[in-house]
């Protein structure tokens, strides 16, 4: 099951243990196919596991991977675009909301290239605290290790010019709305 370019889908992301982390109210599909659902978020409340609400300010081009342990957040901002990845588990789509396990460790990419890795001690806590399989730990490492070759290297999806075509696609969808 895939959601339809233009829908409006909400996303969901879990803890391990089963709790709720995030929601994002909204997100449009800009694109859905067998490896990967494409949604900007864009002036969207997101909700964190604590209660407290924000409201996003700017457009992000999210991509949400099935068979990929990590999900791509693309924020364009004026001194660039900043990508903001995610280590969770694939993604799956139950015809009204986007659903994944968030595994705490992320990569932060600079418009500049450069990059930092994130939350190393929630990861080594949650470990112990949430008891990940030696095959999650394995999977987490090796998918954060591919996520910044694929960064150092503007591999796909790390390319700004496809960034702004999604943007541009959203546009063109969102002006006949």
């Amino acid at each position: 099951m895939k959601p339809k370019v233009g829908e409006v889908i909400y996303v969901q992301s879990y803890k391990h243990d089963g709790s709720l982390h995030r929601t994002w109210s909204s997100g449009t599909v800009l694109s859905a196919d067998d490896e990967k659902i494409v949604l900007i978020t864009y002036k969207t409340w997101v909700v964190e596991s604590d209660g407290r609400r924000w409201f996003t300010r700017e457009p992000a081009i999210c991509f949400y991977y099935l068979n990929r342990w990590y999900n791509v957040i693309a924020m364009i901002r004026a001194k660039g675009v900043y990508y903001y990845c995610n280590l969770a588990s694939p993604s799956v789509y139950d015809g009204e909301s986007l659903k994944n396990i968030d595994y705490d460790l992320d990569v932060k990419v600079f418009p500049d290239g450069k990059y930092i890795i994130l939350d190393e001690d929630e990861f080594e806590l949650h470990q112990k605290k949430m008891h990940y399989s030696e095959s999650i730990i394995r999977i987490v490492e090796d998918e954060k290790n591919r996520l910044v070759e694929l960064a150092k290297h503007k591999e796909y999806p790390f390319k700004d010019d496809t960034i702004h075509r999604y943007f541009d696609k959203y546009l063109s969808i969102h002006e006949f709305k």
